[in-house]
């Protein structure tokens, strides 16, 4: 199976853990599209969802050699075993590339019309989704299979953005799916949706949040192999009365969520974000 790699930056951990699992397991990415390092985009994305402090301890970690011991620079470190190399761990997309023997192309709109050749160009099965530009149909359509994405949250219940954190305050389960793109927002056709088991180990938001991308890649590698053996297969998500899209959490609604998080209050009141 031939697949390619969208990723948010040379440097997402995410995404350089994505191309390292898929790897390992056998199917080495043909090619790796990524947005550049400084994308506007992605870091305005960062300094909401970590802080100033927290994203110039990971450009630190990322960018500079030698500030930052192998471990510093994981700073998700649920994702060590898969960007474990040799004695150390990947830093960045580029490293991958050359430990596996594939390209990495920088763009700078993964919608572009390069970009689309260049996808084109290398005529993928399939595409991982790690982060970057909503994506258009021109993009959408390229790869035979689809472009798949790990979603941290059961769908269709809790679609869009803070989704741990909306799924706490609404009191419904967590959980991870793993899906195929279309037009929508988290709206295509599901492969596999598993609840989260780990909650009673999560100490803050930031280490739930840390724990389910590491579950949610085991998750896309899991279906990228269900996929290429015929195990699994995609269903639509079933249509619901409220079809409701959840945004960037406020800072007060998420200190109402990590209260509940620590509370275990996960099954209560259900279906409702009433705060």
């Amino acid at each position: 199976m031939r697949v390619v790699i969208l990723c948010s930056s040379p440097y997402s951990e995410t995404g350089c853990a994505v191309a390292a699992r898929v790897a390992q397991l056998g199917y080495v990415p043909v090619g790796a599209l990524t947005l550049p390092s400084w994308d506007r985009g992605t870091l305005l994305r960062k300094l909401g969802q970590w802080g100033l402090r927290g994203s110039l301890h990971y450009a630190i970690a990322k960018l500079v050699p030698g500030k930052a011991t192998n471990r510093e620079r994981v700073l998700n470190s649920y994702l060590e075993r898969s960007l474990r190399y040799g004695d150390g761990f990947f830093r960045g997309l580029r490293e991958v590339g050359r430990a596996y023997a594939f390209p990495v192309v920088t763009c700078g709109d993964q919608n572009s019309p390069g970009a689309v050749a260049q996808l084109k160009k290398w005529s993928p099965d399939l595409a991982i989704f790690t982060g970057g530009n909503i994506l258009r149909s021109e993009v959408l359509k390229v790869p035979r299979l689809g472009v798949l994405n790990s979603h941290l949250a059961l769908l269709p219940e809790i679609r869009g953005m803070s989704s741990p954190e909306w799924s706490l305050l609404c009191g419904f389960p967590l959980g991870i799916t793993t899906h195929f793109m279309d037009g929508g927002i988290d709206t295509g056709p599901i492969l596999l949706r598993r609840e989260f088991a780990s909650v009673d180990d999560c100490d803050s938001l930031t280490d739930l949040r840390n724990r389910m991308i590491a579950e949610g890649i085991e998750l896309l590698a899991e279906a990228v192999v269900g996929l290429d053996r015929g195990a699994v297969s995609a269903v639509p998500q079933a249509e619901r009365e409220t079809d409701r899209q959840f945004f960037v959490m406020h800072e007060q609604l998420k200190e109402v969520a990590t209260r509940r998080l620590k509370n275990g209050r996960l099954n209560s009141v259900a279906g409702r974000c009433d705060g």
